[in-house]
């Protein structure tokens, strides 16, 4: 969604604070982001995938941000730099500075730990025992930090968020309405028929820059600590077991669920609604298609998928019933091999 047009930059500035190269007039003034087939006067906008490259001759936006290739393409002023997509991100920020929209400690509020007078906290917020809240730390309405709970400076906890005891958040992170982080994990001891719970000792740790989605999980770990390495970026939806190990700068897209005690190593990707078995280590660099399932270790980088493709009802059943008989297939196929030799 667009600016509202308060802020404005010219590109000589934002070229200043975000680097990239400045082509025509760095006088231009911009306010808002705009797509490029609708941007206007007094917006910029940005050029990521080339099949769109055709809009540039079009385009009537007041600056773009685009690669060197493209750079004759459009012929007003432009900020040429490697990476549009990462660097319209930097812009959608600096023109859009987000406000907490409240400051101070709010009459409602029960403190049970002393905060920095840099922090804000909004109606009926809970602050247990013991808790250490770093400068500028703004928590919303409704959210309940446990006892013994350490959050980072600049972090931000949107409503209704709930961080049980002794779980560790760093600085700089987001939490999104919903999210509940250091709930006891999935321990139970099997006893005859019955279930014996495993207290969960352990507890959540979360690095610097993380983003955690609406209604996400993240469980506290049965002996050691569930860890969220530096960078992550979890979307809505997403439940990561107990004792998982989230390598710096992974994503987790929506609905994605990560059982307990896998190990992801850096810059992983698993998209929209994967699911992940307990037990696994998933090697760096690694990407997991939406809608796969991962049984097993991964332990060569690549992109992996195990979905089905969506075929009609009828064919789906046959080729399911192809899947069924492969097994007795092999074993009929290494019988004749016996034979031929």
């Amino acid at each position: 969604m667009a600016g509202l047009g308060e802020t404005s930059y010219t590109l000589a500035d934002i070229a200043a604070q975000l680097g990239g190269d400045v082509l025509g007039d760095p006088q231009t003034r911009v306010s808002r982001v705009a797509p490029l087939v609708s941007a206007a006067e007094g917006e910029i906008t940005f050029l990521a995938n080339p099949k769109f490259r055709s809009q540039l001759a079009t385009c009537k936006a007041s600056a773009v941000i685009l690669r060197q290739d493209a750079a004759d393409e459009f012929s007003g002023a432009r900020i040429v730099t490697g990476n549009p997509y990462a660097y319209y991100a930097r812009v959608t920020a600096l023109l859009n500075p987000q406000s907490v929209g409240f400051n101070g400690v709010h009459a409602s509020a029960v403190l049970e730990s002393a905060v920095p007078a840099s922090v804000a906290i909004g109606p009926n917020v809970v602050i247990g025992h013991g808790v250490t809240l770093g400068e500028n730390v703004a928590i919303h309405a409704g959210c309940v930090i446990g006892d013994s709970v350490c959050i980072g400076d600049g972090s931000v906890l949107y409503p209704n968020v709930v961080v049980y005891y002794g779980c560790r958040i760093g600085h700089g992170c987001i939490l999104h309405s919903g999210a509940v982080i250091g709930a006891d994990g999935f321990g139970f001891a099997p006893d005859g028929q019955s279930w014996v719970k495993i207290p969960q000792i352990g507890g959540v740790v979360i690095g610097n820059d993380v983003e955690i989605g609406a209604n996400t999980t993240v469980d506290r770990g049965a002996l050691e600590d569930t860890v969220v390495g530096d960078g992550c970026k979890i979307d809505n939806l997403v439940h990561v077991g107990h004792n998982c190990r989230i390598g710096a700068n992974s994503v987790l897209a929506g609905c994605t669920g990560v059982a307990g005690s896998t190990v992801f190593g850096e810059h992983c990707i698993v998209g929209g609604a994967g699911m992940i078995s307990g037990h696994l280590n998933i090697v760096g660099d690694t990407t997991i298609s939406g809608g796969s399932t991962v049984m097993k270790s991964i332990m060569k980088p690549g992109i992996y998928t195990s979905v089905q493709p969506l075929d009609t009802h009828e064919d789906w059943l046959r080729n399911a019933s192809h899947i069924r008989r492969l097994a007795k297939l092999a074993d009929r196929v290494a019988e004749l091999e016996k034979k031929l030799k």
